[in-house]
């Protein structure tokens, strides 16, 4: 069982940065892919990015150049850095854990792929 907690969420206007943090449990940490995404209200889930276990990263269209997502085996953490935020990513994020380490698809974007989630947290982008 992996327990995954967001946190950084809030308020920000247009054109701000917040950086977002998922702590994870778990002693295997490192040989996870962590994942975002995001949900609108009344609207699907999203990817947003990811950060292989072999640290390589995959970013939506819609936020490169705009976020980064990294990760800290040592913390059992993974973070998104936004910058430049729109009000059209307004959502609540969501960090999820992929536990396999065979996967050589290459498209990161499939919520069926990650085993674990987190409860979310809200980011609000006001224009």
């Amino acid at each position: 069982q992996v327990q995954l907690v967001e946190s950084g969420g809030g308020l920000v206007q247009a054109g701000g940065s917040l950086r977002l943090s998922c702590a994870a449990s778990g002693r295997t940490f490192s040989r996870y892919s962590m994942g975002w995404f995001l949900q609108a209200p009344g609207k699907k889930r999203e990817f947003v990015a990811t950060v292989s276990w072999s640290y390589r990263t995959y970013y939506a269209d819609s936020v490169k150049g705009r976020f980064t997502v990294s990760r800290d085996n040592a913390k059992n953490t993974v973070s998104l850095q936004m910058d430049s935020l729109k009000p059209e990513d307004t959502a609540v994020y969501y960090c999820a854990a992929m536990l396999r380490r065979d996967y050589t698809g290459g498209d990161y974007s499939t919520g069926a792929l990650y085993d674990y989630w987190g409860q979310g947290t809200q980011v609000t982008v006001s224009s």
